[in-house]
């Protein structure tokens, strides 16, 4: 079950690649609750696809966990003089390799400011997630990260 799932989201992950174009697509990290490889694809002016391969410390283990997430942004509440800051929202789900896998869904909320004459966006968010398998249990993860786009 872990290498099958493992597998679709690898292959999710590769074919949003074909989306991107010069400049959609971002490689960074995130640190936090879960720390490790952040990137995300642009799909439109507003719209991202978001991903992440990272490590969960949560109950005094460490665990491996992949996650993706569909974004939208409103970078109309926010007015700076220089680049460009959204409140984004979406939701996703996540694959958690512990002692039993766990598969949950995510909400990621977000603030994001990309800088106007470099190609780095920062963020910072806040992800509720619902836990489905192997038991139903609430949960709250989050972090601050940095992506470069090519």
């Amino acid at each position: 079950m872990k290498k099958t799932a493992l597998m679709l989201i690898i292959l999710g992950c590769l074919a949003g690649l074909s989306f991107g174009q010069n400049g959609d697509i971002g490689l960074g990290i995130i640190l936090g609750e879960p720390t490790g490889l952040s990137a995300k694809w642009w799909t439109g002016k507003t719209t991202a696809f978001d991903a992440g391969a990272a490590w969960s410390f949560v109950n005094g283990g460490t665990f491996f966990q992949i996650h993706g997430d569909f974004l939208f942004h409103n970078f109309d509440l926010f007015k700076v003089d220089t680049g460009k800051m959204a409140l984004y929202y979406g939701f996703g789900g996540r694959v958690k390799m512990a002692d039993q896998t766990i598969v949950s869904v995510r909400v990621p909320i977000g603030i994001s400011y990309q800088f106007e004459k470099t190609a780095i966006e920062i963020f910072l968010e806040v992800v509720p997630m619902l836990d489905l398998i192997p038991a139903t249990e609430v949960g709250v993860g989050g972090g601050a990260g940095f992506r470069y786009y090519f």
